[in-house]
């Protein structure tokens, strides 16, 4: 996806965002801190972006990838807005008709009146074969 005459590239982000480059033939990432490094441009060369948080608003997260010609000018930027998804399975683990996020009772399960834990019902019928 480089533009024509491209020979190296580098990565900006926002705070919210951790951008890690694979260069090809190495297993471990290098992470991207801060502006200023570049990486050559080689086949098989990727960008890992990862967000460990939900955002707080619609694209309020960017990440931006500019791209120089041989002896460093700059040729083009490339750049993509980001919204992180918070996505949690919560359960009224206690059973008292409240969702909670953080039951103590999550993790272990007891039946009766007292009981606590989770109830999950499947539907493994062929409603629409």
């Amino acid at each position: 996806a480089a533009p024509a005459g491209a020979v190296a590239f580098g990565v900006k982000h926002t705070e919210g965002v951790s951008v890690a480059v694979l260069l090809r033939g190495r297993a471990e990432p290098e992470p991207v801190a801060g502006s200023g490094a570049r990486w050559p441009l080689h086949e098989g060369t990727a960008l890992r972006v990862s967000m460990s948080r939900a955002s707080s608003e619609l694209n309020d997260n960017k990440v931006t990838v500019s791209f120089f010609a041989e002896g460093g000018k700059p040729i083009n930027q490339a750049g993509v807005f980001l919204t992180g998804l918070g996505i949690s399975l919560d359960v009224d683990a206690d059973q008292d008709g409240v969702v909670e996020r953080n039951s103590p009772n999550k993790a272990t399960w007891a039946w009766g009146p007292d009981g606590h834990g989770a109830i999950v019902l499947v539907s493994c019928d062929k409603e629409f074969p």
